[in-house]
């Protein structure tokens, strides 16, 4: 009962800001966050955005692998993880890993989760401080496939968050699904979106194999196939490999013990089905991977879709979600 009032709370506070017609407006702005790694001097590109009335709770946003932060804020008007949330209340930082967006680009085999975790951390740090404008007395790490074992991975090791949002990764992955996705990849400087003098080690997919790889078996949207085309992104073996490794694999996540909320898709190719995770209801995928978190756990399943769940046709019921487990367990 409580979790429903919460999200009807949630719902009516997007539907009033949506149909508001106050001149107060969202305050958005482009972060270049400076941080130390790997020797030497990095910056992790963001877009800051506080609702109208302020914020006291800010959601740092890590995108996955071939993605950038417009994962978080799609601009087809319609898929907008961001937006939701400003609406309800909390201020958002939607972050390009090192290596994608306009963050720096590193020497790609250099480039390791615990390495990405590192530079989310110093952002975190950045955030509470005020560097990048106000000052925010909590942080949610929320991330998505691989930006959610970089999550994971930030949120284990440096204990400095107020909750996590794990989207696209669960425990028990599917050796299956994730190779196929795997064969779908190929070097960025093979690709026309890239060049050939793109920096070495970065993969990208292959044109034309992101719905088979991240959407299917979901609705088949051909203006946001091609959006996100025109959009994707690289990521390095070596993050993903100890990413997975520690991530998701290893019960590191037994060393997060503030609130977790865990949402994928009913039929995500990677991470649900027989052999991996029990992905057929919201109960199912609790009882699955409350065992790896010392907090509470919230789950949520999207019905029908796949990997990527910011971008499907119900993706707003899941935003909604969201927002009203971090207005319940953290607050704004």
């Amino acid at each position: 009962m409580r979790h429903s009032l919460a999200v009807g709370l949630v719902t009516l506070l997007v539907a009033t800001s949506l149909t508001s017609a106050s001149a107060a407006t969202l305050a958005c702005r482009d972060v270049d966050a400076p941080v130390t790694v790997l020797g030497g001097r990095h910056v992790v590109h963001g877009t800051l955005c506080t609702p109208p009335s302020g914020a006291t709770t800010v959601q740092l946003l890590v995108p996955g692998a071939t993605y950038n932060s417009s994962y978080w804020d799609f601009p087809d008007g319609r898929h907008s993880f961001r937006a939701v949330q400003n609406q309800a209340g909390f201020a958002t930082f939607t972050a390009d890993r090192l290596g994608t967006g306009g963050s720096s680009r590193p020497l790609a085999v250099a480039l390791t989760a615990f390495v990405q975790a590192d530079a989310m951390h110093q952002v975190v740090r950045g955030l509470r401080s005020g560097a990048y404008g106000p000052r925010f007395a909590k942080v949610i790490i929320g991330g998505h496939s691989l930006g959610a074992a970089i999550g994971v991975v930030e949120a284990g090791t440096y204990q400095d968050v107020d909750g996590v949002l794990v989207t696209g990764m669960t425990h028990r992955i599917n050796p299956t699904g994730v190779i196929a996705a795997f064969t779908n990849f190929r070097p960025a400087s093979l690709d026309p979106k890239f060049g050939l003098l793109y920096p070495a080690g970065y993969l990208t997919t292959a044109p034309g194999t992101r719905y088979e790889s991240f959407h299917a078996p979901g609705a088949y949207a051909p203006d946001v196939m091609a959006v996100e085309e025109s959009l994707k992104d690289v990521f390095s073996p070596t993050e993903a490999a100890d990413g997975l490794g520690v991530g998701v694999l290893l019960p590191y996540s037994s060393l997060i013990n503030v609130p977790v909320m865990t949402a994928v898709g009913e039929r995500d190719a990677a991470v649900c089905g027989a052999l991996a995770t029990d992905c057929s209801s919201a109960g199912a995928l609790w009882a699955a991977e409350v065992p790896y978190f010392a907090g509470p756990l919230r789950t949520f399943v999207l019905p029908g879709y796949g990997h990527s769940i910011n971008l499907a046709p119900g993706a707003g019921d899941y935003y909604s979600a969201v927002a009203a487990w971090a207005l319940e367990e953290v607050g704004r």
